[in-house]
């Protein structure tokens, strides 16, 4: 019991110092972010941050680990919503896009792509973790739609990265150029169910109407 109680604790006391470095790193990018600055934010001494991470590139690379995995759990989730194709695409679109619309997303896509050249492997891990998370779950739902006959598609990667897209310039996109708190004009509600309705008028197969079911010539 009081094992447990200790590695508790120090799961506690670390999940603290990651959201805030997090916080510092976005707030202050990787060069200027002190790890003296980090410990006052996480109610640590210096000596106890080190002890958990020995380096601030190493507590770069594991917070931002870290905060892709968390970030993106909504996106991963909204595949377990229920109903008919629309219904699940749009509970899919709207998760994608409330995550592309938020300030911490945009500062974190920033702050890896600014740190590129010195984090290079960091980098790769959050393309390939976008492309799994996100891109994942798109092409995971429209499996599952293509297999209750509900979507027609060939290539289910192609047409989530066609689903995603339409979302991409209006939140995403937005932020990295007007800055990471700009918003869209439109709700994000309307703007997905737009992106569901040209991606199903592509790919969706329209249920029959009543009485046409079952009828043969």
């Amino acid at each position: 019991m009081l094992i447990d109680a200790v590695l508790n604790r120090s799961e506690r006391k670390k999940t603290e110092i990651l959201t805030a470095a997090r916080g510092v790193f976005l707030r202050e990018g990787y060069a200027a972010a002190g790890m003296e600055v980090v410990a006052r934010m996480a109610g640590v001494s210096t000596a106890t941050l080190y002890a958990y991470f020995p380096s601030k590139a190493k507590l770069f690379e594991i917070v931002v680990h870290d905060a892709v995995g968390r970030m993106a759990e909504p996106v991963r989730e909204s595949v377990q919503a229920t109903g008919d194709a629309r219904a699940r695409l749009t509970s899919l679109a709207l998760a994608y896009a409330t995550f592309m619309s938020q300030p911490a997303t945009r500062a974190m896509f920033r702050m890896v792509a600014s740190e590129r050249r010195r984090f290079e492997t960091v980098a790769d891990h959050v393309l390939r973790a976008a492309h799994q998370d996100l891109g994942g779950a798109a092409i995971k739902l429209i499996r599952d739609l293509v297999e209750t006959g509900e979507l027609t598609v060939d290539q289910p990667a192609w047409a989530g990265g066609q689903l995603l897209g339409m979302l991409d310039h209006a939140t995403l996109v937005l932020g990295l150029a007007a800055g990471d708190e700009a918003q869209p004009a439109r709700p994000l509600g309307e703007i997905s169910a737009d992106a569901v309705e040209t991606f199903l008028t592509r790919y969706g197969n329209p249920k029959p109407s009543p009485g046409e079911e079952g009828v043969s010539f």
